[in-house]
């Protein structure tokens, strides 16, 4: 194995770091250090030609579509992707004002403003109106089984299941419209499956759902992409820092590494990749997605990880969600329109599916948002999470292009609906670096195998301390599976490291 040394060696230039992935917790953890004299031998190893990680802004359709984040969630002063987002100015005057931050929105996803049934008939806005208020009244109640010493079931999925149940024993409505009433709680529970990041509410857990926090702020859009953020992060950075195309093999640690270029220094880490090339250093920070850990558990460190350790990684949920860019020559949605919802009247979030994906993968699409950003051209964004996103991926774009197309002519009733002029979608499951979307507490897991995860290497009272330090959006217990908890994951770990070189130093506010 070739030793691959730094810029410029040598022991009296303060620890070696290097940083594993450059998301914005990668990017977050560079940026905080570089900004320390004691870091001056700092490497981030990113496996692709790209950083920004799960923050994917690609130019398209005349535009910027986001492939990854969408979303700044809850930006308010609370928020250091918004507060980042502001002092770099790429946000709009509308998001950045008093008003939009005070907005309390609960977490929850906006209303529909028209909502489609599979009939090819619009579904009243008042039983769409009473059906949203009930489910989300339902999840706020989720949240309050915290600090109860018993959750009456393990998951979210099978609570709302019990009370829509008692819910729907009371309805006193013809059979139509009670199975309509449940088609479209079925397509909230979709929703749901996408902000949760996974296949079905049954494998989130319920005791721990309420820890997850929501800042207030009405979640907000980048103009010019969620990648200028990173972009900005990455250009303050010294030139070089990041090494594109390094993919890790193995980290080795607790050992005592040496190097030709620095004969005399003792290294406790050696990071191996996959063409040979080996970085020896005093810590590094991993902050690769759980899904790439879950899928390398057994090869990625050597020795393995402490059991406690290697078992939270296993028990913390990972899951998929997608999107599904649609380009039209010609909008057959009215000029008002932000969000089309779409009801399966055959399904119910009380029957399980029976059919292969195959022929309903297309059901768990929530819908489509309207892209605001494009003057004349005009696209749709759906969104689909779970098994159906993954199998969605093995699809190619034609048969992707053609059951949507005759999704849209089912649902508006419409049978000569114009094709879409062209697709594009995401498809994190199959990204071999990442492995899906992001996290969520599963059934068996508590907030504390987060805490468990972002315990940096070895325990306590080792020698060389702080070898492997962990970081990303599945280690922050409160913010987990969105950008500013990767990003204070990332801050959080730099903020170690600095005050072990320099226990006197005045760390920033966490906002910084």
């Amino acid at each position: 194995m070739e030793s691959s040394g730094g810029r410029a060696e040598g022991s009296g230039r303060g620890p070696r770091v290097l940083v594993v992935g450059s998301g914005i917790a990668g990017l977050g953890a560079a940026q905080r250090l570089c900004r320390h004299p004691a870091f001056q031998q700092l490497r981030v190893l990113e496996a692709t030609a790209r950083a920004g990680g799960r923050i994917r802004s690609e130019r398209g359709f005349g535009g910027v579509v986001e492939l990854g984040a969408h979303w700044i969630h809850g930006p308010s002063q609370g928020n250091p992707v918004f507060q980042l987002a502001a002092k770099y100015q790429l946000l709009g005057e509308k998001d950045l004002s008093e008003e939009n931050q005070l907005i309390e929105t609960g977490g929850h996803v906006g209303l529909p403003s028209v909502s489609y049934a599979s009939s090819g008939v619009s579904v009243s806005r008042e039983l769409v109106v009473e059906m949203a208020s009930l489910f989300y009244s339902l999840i706020d109640q989720t949240r309050e089984f915290l600090h109860m010493a018993d959750a009456p079931v393990p998951s979210v999925g099978e609570y709302l299941k019990k009370e829509i149940c008692q819910h729907a024993a009371g309805w006193t409505e013809d059979e139509e419209t009670r199975k309509l009433k449940l088609a479209i709680l079925n397509s909230f529970f979709n929703v749901e499956c996408c902000v949760s990041g996974t296949h079905s509410m049954d494998l989130v857990a319920l005791a721990p759902f309420g820890e997850y926090t929501v800042l207030p702020g009405l979640d907000c859009t980048f103009p010019g992409g969620y990648q200028g953020l990173t972009n900005c992060i990455m250009a303050s950075l010294p030139e070089d820092v990041i090494v594109f195309n390094k993919p890790v093999k193995t980290i080795h640690w607790n050992g005592s590494f040496q190097e030709a270029l620095s004969p005399g220094e003792r290294f406790p880490v050696l990071v191996e990749c996959e063409d040979r090339t080996c970085f020896p250093a005093h810590h590094v920070i991993i902050t690769v997605p759980l899904g790439f850990l879950k899928e390398h558990l057994d090869t990625f460190f050597e020795p393995a990880l402490p059991p406690q350790k290697a078992e939270a990684i296993r028990k913390i949920g990972f899951g998929t969600s997608n999107k599904i860019f649609l380009e039209f020559e010609e909008p057959f949605w009215e000029p008002d329109c932000r969000h089309i919802q779409v009801v399966w009247e055959d399904m119910s979030p009380l029957e399980d599916v029976t059919c292969g994906l195959q022929h309903v993968w297309f059901k768990k699409l929530i819908g489509f948002f309207v892209l605001p950003s494009f003057a004349s051209v005009h696209v749709l964004c759906g969104f689909i999470a779970g098994l159906e996103s993954e199998f969605m991926e093995t699809l190619s774009d034609e048969e992707v292009l053609l059951s949507l197309t005759q999704v849209l002519r089912r649902v508006t009733g419409n049978a000569r609906l114009p094709a879409p002029r062209s697709v594009l979608r995401s498809c994190w499951y199959s990204a071999p670096y990442t492995r899906g979307s992001y996290s969520y507490v599963a059934v068996g897991s508590t907030g504390d195998d987060i805490d468990l995860l972002a315990q940096p290497l070895p325990e306590e009272g080792a020698k060389a301390q702080l070898q492997i330090l962990f970081a990303g959006e599945a280690t922050h217990r409160t913010f987990y599976s969105t950008t500013h908890g990767a990003l204070l994951s990332g801050w959080r770990e730099a903020d170690r490291l600095i005050a072990l070189q320099d226990p006197q130093a005045q760390l920033p506010g966490p906002w910084l």
